[in-house]
């Protein structure tokens, strides 16, 4: 396993997932208040509104305060010339190794904030699944995208 040797995420990325915690906290305020108010329709005690808005309180500091630098901290990866090593996880991690040769393609994606802070997705595809490196600099993830397809072609002449 990868534990702590392998390269971190950009630090960036706990900015865009704080970016992205607030909007799904949000969101999910907006629902909190319909059912409040919803809730408030019928009379029910005014404990069970406080006890709502303390678990959308409890939910906003986890998703935009405690999550992100936990998530961003975790986050390993190593690319060889034989293989891709993944290793994620807050409460479990998960650890992926991808051979080479199983690689069918990768891509490099941007959404809205991560390109306002600079930063890509390195998407690995293979036959059975997706795998994501999330947030790295932009030139890293070109650099990445590029090595990965150089040697996944490489591993598929030596596999005929």
């Amino acid at each position: 396993m990868l534990r702590n040797s392998g390269k971190p995420i950009s630090e960036k990325a706990i900015t865009v997932w704080r970016l992205t915690g607030v909007l799904v906290t949000l969101a999910s305020g907006g629902v909190v208040g319909g059912i409040a108010w919803f809730l408030s329709r019928f009379h029910v005690p005014k404990w069970w509104l406080v006890v709502l808005v303390g678990i959308w309180v409890v939910e906003a500091i986890l998703w935009v305060g405690w999550l992100p630098p936990l998530r961003q901290k975790r986050w390993r990866y190593d690319i060889r010339e034989e293989e891709i090593e993944i290793q994620h996880g807050v409460w479990s991690t998960t650890w992926t190794l991808v051979p080479m040769n199983r690689v069918q393609h990768v891509d490099v994606r941007q959404g809205p904030f991560l390109k306002r802070y600079g930063l890509a997705s390195v998407v690995i595809f293979t036959a059975a699944t997706v795998h994501e490196i999330p947030a790295l600099s932009e030139p890293e993830a070109e650099k990445l995208c590029r090595l990965i397809a150089e040697w996944a072609k490489v591993a598929d002449r030596n596999d005929e």
